[in-house]
């Protein structure tokens, strides 16, 4: 005879098999496993230790390993993963950052938080900080040089339309001037070496400009990146009126499509190769000495099929200089750029990143881009 432990085990499976409880609550991974007993949830191994960081307002449980009680088998059922989003999700911002399994721990920490701790979206006005169309504050901002992290005031302007940082704080005139519609931001904790990290880039006579930020309070940082999103979401509706919110939330801030090392040569196709820091961003595909350079050494346009961009393994029979074995060549239409991998698994999932911008058809203002690049020096 099954004991009432193995009863609440079998009441707990088949409670995940309600609609809304197959996936995490919090970053829509598949199977979740642990839950929270006192929120009524399901969620992933993952979030369920990020959980443990408000113990005071959520206590979770392994669903298969953990006892439970049988009240608190008949409060997971009369809540679960849907009703809570009901509950704490009532009014989300359009522009506000969901963040998926993939994303970095600050991001899905601190949508826990906003939605269990401090209940920002069932109290607007403790959406003031990143709706209110201007924001102002210190962030510790790296050195384009010397690699230093200084403190740097910066503001962030709908009006305006720009983000502005100043290197003084009593200084009158910016520093750098980010117009809103060029702008872009990605959290980069590992490559920044901060957990709070984030990279903010930018346009300046059609080159990307690279800015590294953070600051040691999480929920600032990602403040200033729905702060970026808010005000990118607001721009694009102007520029765009009538657009449906679904076609503009995913141009509000992008991650890259790849980066890592390659080696390349130069346009002789004799010099040695290089090994470069190579990063995809949409159809640009930059390169840097360091990852964490200001600037690009070079900027490659990856178009479409139809366009006669197209992408091969391998390199030209009598191509020399090269130190890693797994090539790739990609064909544009004014000439052959070469790329080495350093194993035959990167070399797949750069091929990969490429086919896939190559078999995308071209929007209109991709053209524009691509116009743009024809008359770099």
């Amino acid at each position: 005879m099954a004991t009432n432990q193995e009863k609440n085990k079998q009441l707990l499976i088949k409670l995940l098999e309600r609609p809304g409880n197959g996936s995490c609550v919090d970053c829509g991974a598949a199977d979740p496993e642990w839950a929270s007993y006192t929120l009524g949830v399901f969620v992933c191994q993952s979030c369920s230790g990020l959980h443990r960081n408000i113990s005071q307002i959520s206590k979770v449980k392994s669903v298969l390993l953990d006892p439970w009680s049988d009240a608190e088998v008949e409060f997971m059922a009369s809540n679960g993963n849907d009703a809570a989003k009901a509950k704490y999700e009532q009014k989300v911002p359009v522009f506000y950052y969901r963040p998926t399994h993939t994303d970095c721990q600050l991001l899905r920490e601190q949508w826990i938080r906003a939605r269990y701790e401090r209940k920002e979206f069932v109290c607007v006005e403790r959406q003031e900080p990143y709706s209110a169309g201007y924001r102002e504050g210190f962030l510790w901002k790296r050195g384009r040089d010397n690699g230093q992290f200084l403190s740097r005031k910066c503001i962030l302007s709908e009006r305006d339309g720009a983000l502005k940082y100043f290197n003084k704080h009593d200084a009158r005139e910016p520093k750098a001037l980010m117009k809103i519609h060029t702008l872009n931001a990605s959290f980069q904790p590992g490559k920044i070496g901060q957990p709070h990290g984030l990279q903010v880039t930018y346009l300046k006579d059609n080159s990307t400009r690279n800015i590294f930020v953070y600051h040691k309070d999480g929920k600032e940082m990602v403040d200033w990146f729905n702060a970026i999103r808010a005000a990118r979401f607001h721009y694009l509706q102007v520029a765009f009126p009538g657009a449906h919110h679904a076609d503009l939330v995913p141009k509000l801030t992008r991650n890259y499509i790849k980066e890592g090392y390659m080696e390349k040569t130069g346009p002789k196709h004799t010099e040695g190769f290089k090994k470069r820091w190579f990063t995809m961003d949409d159809r640009r595909l930059m390169y840097f000495k360091d990852p964490l350079d200001a600037y690009a050494r070079g900027e490659v346009f990856i178009g479409s099929k139809e366009n006669s961009y197209t992408v091969l393994p391998g390199l030209p029979p009598s191509t020399q200089g090269y130190h890693w074995q797994f090539g790739i060549t990609i064909v544009t239409p004014d000439r052959k750029f070469l790329f080495t991998c350093e194993t035959e698994e990167e070399q797949q999932d750069w091929m990969a990143a490429f086919q896939g911008l190559v078999n995308r058809p071209m929007l209109p203002q991709e053209y524009a881009v691509e116009a743009h690049f024809k008359h770099k020096p």
